[in-house]
């Protein structure tokens, strides 16, 4: 298969290299803004998901996208808190801030994101998507211009996962003309950011530059005192060149470069319930080492054809490094942090070390979970529209070489407690708790065509993925890695993933859609030989309604897994091994609905009133009884719910637009999650909390190039549960305010 992906690789860099030979020999003749405009628009057709907002597209199944205007008016840096607008979204919070987020779509798991695509720009942005996918990176979102979801049938061009849905940030563009901004802002627990852009484009070539940095100390009250903030610097590049929009071959070339760290004093430690309950922003002495260092280093070079008028081709190059060392407690008196916190009436001793009391030397084991990731490969799309009679086609042809990587080299250090502060007593040896390397090397097809036929647009396509992976473990005994004693564990997964959409539309106004398609998820690397792929029938049906002023969308879901994954993460609640494993047959179907309409006309009032209601029905079901040792499943009967799935999800947004005031007003509300498998009331044990929440977001326009802006998140201090893992209790982010000024060139 190697000689298949060397000559399909060669195939695409040839395309594009003739393409590209008409770059240097074009005329000077001036720009036609209109044609440049139709091939921006062309252009990022080819990098998005959505590429406008919903009800402007031709999408089956279900689409959302969050434009720039609406992430401004929010002024969120937590991915979170910017998803609740879209319905079927699942997210477990973790640390109040969004930095590495637990997302699932429609059921789909939410550990770490492990089974939705993330990507930047169309570019898959998780640190290794096929062997490693648990997303420990998140892109930055407080630099990006819109972020966009895709659902249901609608997103088997997006892969290696098709069962939940796909997420793309998209990163701020290359303004047309020049173009700058910045933005300072501080708030409570020091918090501050500062944020600057920089670009311009001319008739030949643009640019942008972009820098941010996000820091606070954090909400948690560590025991003797110190940081559990986390401080956050980004930076990004782009230069482009293109052709004059009126010779033969229009073309566009791009390079993109971005650069992020990060030091989080973040723990995966918690709080037992008698603790929550007297102070639920407290942190244990045991966790005052506790931190994750991050680097991450992104290149993208793609190149635009626009071959003929129905004609297009796009090839990206793509690299990602990323390294992270989560320094974190591993053990304490020899058992786990969750064992110890879940049951602290059998651990007294431990609990009381965890809390400060002085111990033994090596009572307390901290684990470098140091591990270097890399992704890089090349995608190509080619697009082409014809009619024969009164049907119109547009196929679209995608072809992807990727390879990733995860390596793992951890040791780890012991120490005793000393009246509440850690010393350390043994050090450990790097490459003695984990010394494996994990690879997968994968060829990705698809193929769709949008056809067109009176009021019906059908939508059938497939996608193919050849997945080769390679799990080698170097272990204990061979840290300079000759391999001389690894066990090497290797396979190989094809898988043909068909799915279809429909949509009628009734009148101008009125379209339903449908759409079938296989769900798809492959075992990761270390997984056990009897492993088997996650995969599923997954149905949608609905309606969209939509008019100048008002917009509304239905859809019900219904996913039918043959074998669901489980995956043994650490911030799952298991051992941290990555490994997945058969949890058999489960039913997710829910209801979604969103509703979005400017008031302003019902009211006769001369300012704006934009509201949005979107609100989520999810329920998931074991179909089959089995055991497991991943905690929050544990022994499973049939009839049983997943965890952290919530039954009920609603948010809302309201907003006034004035000249130069605009206030937003968001209400998000979350029913209570069991934490662990079962059926029946939620017990409060096994359960977080329900909460309902108000965010504030106003904006002053002073001069034309000055704005001030406030923001107060959780605006009625609400104090609440959202997680009983990794390691007990966590709660969410309490009331914070911040403000800054923003200025515009």
């Amino acid at each position: 298969m190697n000689t298949l992906y060397k000559q399909i690789t060669s195939l695409i860099l040839i395309l594009s290299l003739f393409s590209a030979a008409n770059l240097s020999a074009q005329n000077t003749e001036s720009v036609k803004s209109d044609t440049t405009d139709i091939f921006n628009k062309i252009y990022l057709e080819r990098i998005t998901v959505v590429g406008a907002p919903v009800w402007q597209t031709r999408i089956p199944g279900a689409a959302s996208y969050i434009g720039s205007e609406t992430l401004q008016q929010q002024r969120y840096d937590d991915i979170n808190r910017i998803l609740r607008n879209i319905s079927g979204i699942n997210i477990q919070e973790e640390d109040g801030y969004g930095l590495r987020p637990n997302i699932g779509i429609r059921g789909a798991g939410v550990e770490r994101s492990t089974k939705v695509n993330i990507m930047e720009d169309g570019v898959l942005i998780a640190p290794a998507p096929y062997s490693a996918p648990a997303a420990y990176y998140f892109p930055t979102v407080s630099r990006m211009s819109a972020v966009e979801v895709r659902k249901g049938s609608a997103q088997i061009k997006y892969g290696p996962n098709t069962t939940g849905g796909a997420i793309n940030l998209i990163s701020t563009p290359i303004p047309s003309q020049l173009n700058g901004n910045a933005e300072i802002a501080i708030g409570e627990r020091n918090a501050n950011k500062l944020y600057a852009n920089f670009g311009d484009s001319k008739k030949n070539y643009g640019y942008l530059f972009e820098g941010l940095n996000l820091a606070t100390d954090g909400f948690k009250e560590l025991d003797g005192g110190g940081s559990t903030g986390f401080n956050i610097r980004d930076f990004m590049g782009k230069f482009m060149v293109r052709t004059n929009p009126d010779v033969k071959v229009y073309q566009r070339f791009e390079l993109k470069a971005g650069y992020h760290d990060e030091v989080s004093d973040e723990t995966y430690l918690g709080l037992t319930r008698d603790d929550f309950n007297a102070n639920p922003f407290r942190r244990y002495a045991a966790s005052q080492l506790d931190q994750i260092t991050t680097e991450h280093l992104q290149f993208t070079a793609r190149h635009f054809a626009q071959v003929s008028q129905d004609l297009d081709l796009t090839t990206t190059l793509y690299r990602n490094n990323f390294k992270r060392n989560w320094y974190k407690l591993q053990t304490v008196n020899g058992t786990g942090p969750a064992g110890v916190v879940r049951n602290p009436q059998n651990n007294p001793d431990a609990m009381d070390i965890l809390r400060g009391t002085t111990s033994a030397d090596d009572a307390l084991k901290i684990r470098a979970n140091n591990r270097e990731y890399y992704s890089q490969g090349i995608e190509s799309k080619l697009t082409y529209r014809f009619s024969t009679g009164n049907i119109n086609n547009n196929i679209t042809l995608g072809v992807r070489y990727h390879y990733d990587e995860e390596d793992r080299f951890q040791l780890e250090d012991s120490f005793r407690m000393e009246n509440g502060v850690m010393i350390l007593t043994t050090p450990g040896v790097p490459g003695s708790q984990a010394n494996r390397v994990g690879s997968a090397t994968a060829l990705s097809l698809y193929l769709q065509d949008e056809i067109s036929f009176r009021n019906f647009i059908f939508t059938p396509g497939f996608r193919y993925e050849s997945i080769d992976f390679k799990d080698q473990n170097y272990g204990g005994s061979d840290l300079n890695r000759t391999g001389t004693n690894s066990s090497v564990n290797e396979y190989t997964i094809n898988e043909f993933i068909p799915g279809i959409g429909i949509i009628y539309s009734v009148n101008d106004n009125l379209a339903l859609i449908s759409g079938v398609h296989k769900g798809f998820s492959p075992p990761s690397p270390g997984s056990s030989p009897d492993t088997r792929s996650e995969r599923s029938v997954n149905y949608e049906f609905g309606s969209r309604y939509a008019t100048d002023h008002f917009k509304a969308e239905v859809i019900g879901f219904y996913n039918n897994y043959t074998n669901l994954l489980g995956s043994d993460l650490a911030a799952g609640g298991g051992s941290g091994t990555t490994a997945q494993f058969n949890a058999g047959e489960v039913v997710v179907f829910g209801i979604e609905t969103s509703v979005s309409a400017n008031l302003n006309q019902l009211f006769k009032a001369s300012f704006g009133i934009p509201v949005s209601i979107n609100y989520t029905f999810t329920d998931a079901t074991f179909q089959n009884s089995f055991d497991s040792n991943f905690g929050p499943w544990g022994n499973v009967e049939k009839g049983d719910k997943l965890p952290f799935i919530p039954e009920h999800q609603m948010n809302a947004n309201i907003g006034l637009k004035f000249s130069k005031l605009d206030l937003n007003v968001s209400a998000n509300s979350v029913a209570s999650m069991r934490t662990t498998a079962g059926s029946g009331t939620i017990d409060p044990e096994s359960g977080t909390d329900s909460y309902f929440l108000i965010d504030l977001s106003s904006d002053y326009m002073l001069t034309d190039n000055f704005n001030l802006f406030v923001n107060l998140r959780n605006l009625f201090d609400h104090t609440y549960i959202v997680s009983d893992r990794p390691h007990g209790l966590r709660p969410g982010l309490p009331r914070t305010f911040m403000g800054g000024v923003k200025v515009t060139l």
